[in-house]
């Protein structure tokens, strides 16, 4: 078993809470849960009403091994690990628009404002945690089973379908009816819960309840187009093929690792960077073993080349996201693997941030160089490029940074322009914008390449996105120059911008385009497609279409042209 994730299994056995309230066969819907409404007082008394009946008959149709499981996890839930504040109580994570909803297959949609451009004829795709079991114990929000909300448009029409990813892990634990593998994020509260919950762990690997060599992912954090291959990712885990039918529909094709290219027990980054202009795709994956992070690249057709492994590295670190340029590749580090009294990922105070930087084609290690960068905290980059002797990074700053993962909605950010200069390694900051902004994104033919325009969400707080900022930062200060809030009571997720025209290298103007998100009324219940006007000071509208059903918060999306998604 490959190192890294012997320790991730291991480490992730901590902490596993307790759900019901899901069907023991796809084909039975006599039971079926839904908490797509909103939950108010009455839906909180219907809800506990059909989780006790639900439970009773569940528990009649499952093995005698699985109720033993779920009994000792009872145990633990109850009398030694029991959710301790709110960034784990599920009836605070998963409330409002935060709440699980069931697939949806495809369903025609309605246009209230304006005209889809011809340009969106495609799919737009947003990833998300959706728990297929309403959680009885802690939970975190990362820790939901990816669903995949899509909305097809053809014509100046659209159909909205939503879809788990059926990654190994889902599956497993449809089938058994209850909550299978070990949680990651909602906490190592103490040596008794790590020996209790690691114990429990192992037993059901054991027992053949699950095999981990078969992926422990929940592919929930983002997707990617490369190799003519549509994935969705998380970072515990190898990709998630997924296909797209022309009708709208989302299929999961399987795990994939690339012509035996990974191991079983691999994983990698939620953020791949694709070189529009080359095909390239570049990634890397980071583990609580040394080496503890490893870059590789993809050929255009998709074909990966070796590790490259970073022994320079000396501790492990959480890193989510990283950047290119036409010369490099840069990594920060601001956030250790520590095991112990929480997330297992948690802030060293004492530990200094750094800026990694390794030449992009580069076969080894030997050219890599490290760059003290104190309070310099990036979860996610918006861009990079070379410039001559420098490199320039723009992303946001997290200011906040103990609270990262634990109490994301006490964030706050600010967005920077960082210049490094490779000549005399010094490191230079300004800031941009300090609007709380993240989930930041460019027209993608300009990734690695310098650009003028970008476009992010306003926390408000984290992870709701109150409206979109657009700015400029050719300046050296950098300015906002376009601005658009969703309305009192509006919460959106992260913009993705669609180019009118899909040729990478023959672009006039880098800011002709649209911006897509899914934005949800919390007044209304309603949720709606937003198409924007990328060049528009007020980001103006130009359609709005009300979708049958609410598309809970969620993290990154991806739009995929009609053309290429004729090529799966």
């Amino acid at each position: 078993m490959d190192q890294c994730m012997s320790l991730r299994l291991l480490t992730n056995a901590f902490h596993h809470p307790k759900c019901i309230l899901k069907p023991p066969s796809r084909h039975n819907s006599s039971f079926k849960f839904n908490v797509s409404s909103s939950l108010t007082n009455h839906d909180d008394r219907c809800q506990q009403d059909l989780e006790v009946s639900s439970f009773k008959v569940l528990k009649k149709s499952r093995p005698i091994s699985t109720k033993i499981f779920e009994a000792l996890d009872d145990i633990i839930r109850k009398y030694i690990d029991p959710p301790m504040h709110p960034s784990i109580d599920p009836k605070h994570v998963l409330s409002n628009n935060f709440a699980p909803v069931d697939e949806l297959p495809p369903t025609k949609c309605i246009i209230i404002e304006g005209t889809l451009p011809s340009c969106l004829d495609g799919a737009y795709i947003r990833n998300g945690p959706n728990p297929q079991y309403f959680p009885q114990g802690s939970h975190h929000l990362l820790e939901g089973d990816g669903m995949l909300h899509c909305i097809h448009i053809s014509n100046g029409h659209a159909t909205l379908c939503s879809r788990y990813v059926k990654t190994y892990r889902h599956n497993i634990e449809f089938e058994a009816g209850s909550p299978v593998f070990p949680k990651f994020f909602s906490g190592f509260n103490g040596l008794l819960t790590m020996v209790t919950r690691g114990f429990l762990s192992a037993t059901r690997v054991v027992c053949g309840q699950f095999n981990p060599m078969n992926g422990i992912g929940l592919a929930n954090t983002s997707l990617a187009l490369f190799g003519d291959k549509l994935f969705a990712l998380g970072e515990p885990d190898l990709p998630y093929q997924i296909h797209l039918t022309l009708n709208g529909d989302v299929e999961t094709v399987g795990r994939h690792n690339f012509e035996g290219k990974f191991s079983s027990m691999s994983n990698i980054t939620a953020h791949p960077k694709t070189d529009a202009q080359t095909g390239e795709t570049f990634a890397f994956q980071y583990s609580p073993m040394p080496p503890f992070l490893i870059y590789f690249r993809f050929d255009s057709n998709g074909s990966k080349h070796p590790d490259v492994p970073i022994y320079s590295m000396r501790r492990p670190a959480y890193i989510h996201d990283f950047a290119i340029t036409k010369k490099y590749a840069i990594f920060n580090n601001p956030v250790n693997l520590i095991v112990g009294g929480g997330s297992v990922v948690r802030v060293d105070p004492k530990k200094v941030p750094k800026i990694g930087m390794l030449p992009r084609y580069a076969n080894d290690e030997s050219e890599m160089r490290w760059f003290d960068v104190p309070g310099l905290n990036i979860m996610h980059a918006i861009n990079a490029w070379d410039e001559e002797d420098s490199i320039v990074l723009i992303a946001p700053n997290i200011l906040s940074v103990e609270h990262t993962l634990e109490r994301i909605e006490l964030l706050r950010t600010s967005l920077e322009k960082v210049r490094v200069d490779l000549k005399s390694g010094t490191v230079t900051r300004s800031t941009i914008s300090i609007k709380n902004l993240e989930l930041g994104v460019i027209n993608s033919a300009f990734l690695g390449r310098k650009n003028k325009f970008g476009y992010a969400g306003i926390g408000n707080p984290f992870p709701k996105i109150s409206g979109v900022v657009k700015v400029d930062w050719s300046l050296e200060e950098g300015r906002e120059i376009g601005c658009r809030m969703f309305g009192s009571g509006c919460y959106g997720g992260e913009p993705f911008f669609v180019p009118k025209r899909n040729d990478p290298t023959n672009i006039e103007e880098e800011d002709d385009g649209y911006l897509v998100t899914y934005v949800h009324d919390e007044s209304s219940g309603e949720s709606r497609f937003l198409v924007m006007d990328a060049k528009s000071p007020t980001l103006e509208i130009v359609a709005a279409v009300k979708l049958p059903r609410r598309v809970p918060y969620g993290f990154h999306g991806l739009f995929v042209r009609d053309s290429d998604l004729r090529k799966q």
